[in-house]
C-alpha cells in the first residue's frame, strides 16, 4: 500500500512541476512582446502584467524578479529559434541546399522576429554591467554557437572541404554579420534583408579551405 500511495504521491508532485512550468511558459510568451518593443532597462513586471492578461501578483509568484522573468523568455525563444535551424540541417542534401535553407531562414527571422532578437541583443549588453545576467546569457550564447557550428559542420562535410576556423570564432562571424543586419533593419534600411544571404554565403565559404 505504501508504495501505491508514494507512486500516487509522485505523480501528483510530477503533474503539479508540469503544470507550474506550463504556466510559467505562457506568462513568458505573453510578456515577450511588452519586453521585445520596451527593452530591459524600460520593463518592469507592474509593466509588463499592465499590458497582458495577468496580474502583478500572479508573475511575482511565477517568476523571483524581472531578471528570472527576462532570461525564460528569451531562453524559451532562443530554444525555438534553434530548431529552425536544425530543420535546416536535417533537410539539405548538398551543400548549395543547405547554404540557401539557412540564408532564407535568417532573412525569415530578420524580418518576423527583429524586436525579439533585439531583446537577445539587449540583455546580452546587460550582461556586461549586471552579474546576474551573466551566467543566463554564457549558457544562451553557447547553445546559438553549437547550434551555427552544426550549420557549419555540416557544410563542411556536404562540401567535402575541411573548416579552418573554430567554433567561437565561427560563432562570433555570423553574430557580426547578422547584428548589423538586424540594426541596419530597424533603422528602415530595406536591403538589409535583401543582402544577408549573400553575406552568409561569402562566410561560409571562406571558413573552409579548397
Amino acid at each position: 500500500m505504501s508504495q501505491v500511495a508514494e507512486h500516487k504521491s509522485d505523480r501528483i508532485s510530477r503533474r503539479q512541476v508540469d503544470k507550474f512550468a506550463e504556466r510559467r511558459s505562457q506568462l513568458a510568451a505573453s510578456a515577450l512582446l511588452t519586453l521585445s518593443e520596451l527593452g530591459y532597462a524600460r520593463t518592469s513586471l507592474r509593466e509588463i502584467a499592465q499590458n497582458s492578461d495577468f496580474s502583478h501578483g500572479v508573475l511575482h509568484y511565477y517568476f523571483r524578479d524581472k531578471v528570472d522573468l527576462i532570461t525564460f523568455c528569451v531562453r524559451q525563444y532562443k530554444a525555438e529559434c534553434v530548431t529552425r535551424y536544425d530543420q535546416v540541417v536535417a533537410t539539405s542534401e548538398t551543400a548549395e541546399e543547405l547554404r540557401a535553407g539557412f540564408g532564407k531562414a535568417m532573412v525569415e527571422t530578420l524580418r518576423e522576429d527583429a524586436t525579439m532578437h533585439r531583446l537577445w541583443y539587449d540583455l546580452r549588453n546587460q550582461s556586461l554591467f549586471e552579474e546576474s545576467f551573466r551566467e543566463d546569457v554564457l549558457q544562451i550564447d553557447q547553445s546559438l554557437e553549437r547550434m551555427i557550428w552544426r550549420i557549419v559542420a555540416t557544410y563542411a562535410e556536404l562540401a567535402g572541404l575541411p573548416l579552418t576556423v573554430p567554433s567561437r570564432l565561427t560563432y562570433a562571424l555570423f553574430d557580426g554579420v547578422f547584428q548589423q543586419a538586424l540594426l541596419r533593419h530597424l533603422a528602415g534600411d530595406e536591403t538589409a534583408s535583401a543582402e544577408l544571404p549573400a553575406q552568409l554565403a561569402v562566410v561560409l565559404d571562406r571558413l573552409l579551405t579548397g
